[in-house]
């Protein structure tokens, strides 16, 4: 098109004064480009015909790097866990590289640590899957339990705050101060969790979501001294750092089962039989709960009698 255009503009294989110039603002390109073309076609024209195509071979510019991705599976794994190593190893640089793992070339792979499990690991796993069966089901058509009369429970700590956290104020506003004793050993508090499987009624609709309650392992202690923020003597929460058996066991029977009643929504639709089973299961632990619930209102009692 360029050429076509210049040949418009010529009178007896002359261009006029300037037209380069448009030429080259019209195309939007170099006029040094334009130039070179004009040069080419009049060397290159042959009984009328004009040749002004590339000089280049079918295979030009710079050639791709061939990679034996097959020497990838002799270097050890410890030498493959980035771009750099790798790169290394294989004498490739690490663009390069990276560009082959971009195409698929390359697979990257996140590798999670199993736990190394014996036999008798395996087993154990096994009679627990086989104990989640009905029993009534095994002979005909193995099905799981319902697991409605199940309340699942775990626990995990928290730290109080972090030692960086990002906050957006106003740029009047002054940055909030947060103070802690150590920036090392920053105060945790750990929480006691319970849920269970939700319910729902005949037209789907939920009538039990499932949780059942959040209990943190914390206790209340008068202040020893006064300051801004409280009295001496106002009651504060704080964290119990060391949770042992006892405390646990205690948080079990005084937290977690109470709620476990309050929630009267929670209905078993297991056999009989397995109702049986679970209430002897926790018969032990219901007697227990009925002495620490008795012994807990009898110290209450006293308290309030003590206060009047």
């Amino acid at each position: 098109m360029r050429l076509k255009a210049l040949l418009q503009e010529s009178n007896g294989g002359k261009l006029k004064r300037g037209t380069i110039r448009n030429i080259a603002s019209l195309f939007k390109t170099s006029v040094r480009t334009v130039q070179r073309i004009w040069k080419l076609a009049a060397i290159t024209s042959t009984d009328g015909r004009v040749d002004v195509s590339r000089r280049f071979s079918k295979r030009c510019g710079r050639k791709r790097v061939d990679i034996d991705f097959t020497l990838i599976m002799a270097i050890p794994l410890r030498r493959r866990t980035n771009i750099r190593s790798l790169s290394s190893e294989m004498k490739v640089s690490k663009s390069t590289l990276h560009r082959r793992i971009k195409e698929g070339a390359i697979r990257p792979h996140s590798n999670a640590l199993k736990p190394q499990l014996t036999d008798q690991n395996k087993q154990v796993r096994l009679n627990f899957c086989l104990s989640m069966l009905e029993p009534e089901s095994l002979n005909s058509n193995p099905t799981f339990m319902s697991m409605f009369n199940v309340v699942h429970i775990d626990e995990k700590w928290f730290y109080m705050t972090k030692e960086c956290k990002k906050y957006y104020l106003h740029p009047q506003e002054e940055e909030p101060l947060r103070t802690c004793k150590s920036k090392k050993f920053i105060v945790k508090v750990m929480f006691l969790a319970a849920v269970a499987r939700p319910r729902f009624d005949c037209s789907g609709n939920p009538t039990f979501d499932g949780k059942i309650g959040i209990f943190p392992f914390v206790f209340k202690e008068p202040a020893k001294r006064s300051s801004k923020n409280r009295m001496a003597g106002t009651l504060e929460t704080k964290p119990i750092l060391l949770v042992t058996k006892e405390v646990y066991r205690r948080y079990l029977i005084e937290q977690v089962l109470p709620a476990i009643r309050g929630v009267s929504r929670i209905e078993p639709l297991a056999s009989r039989s397995r109702a049986a089973r679970i209430r002897a299961r926790l018969e032990l632990v219901n007697i227990e709960f009925e002495s620490s619930s008795s012994q807990l209102n009898r110290s209450r009692a006293r308290a309030r009698a003590q206060k009047h």
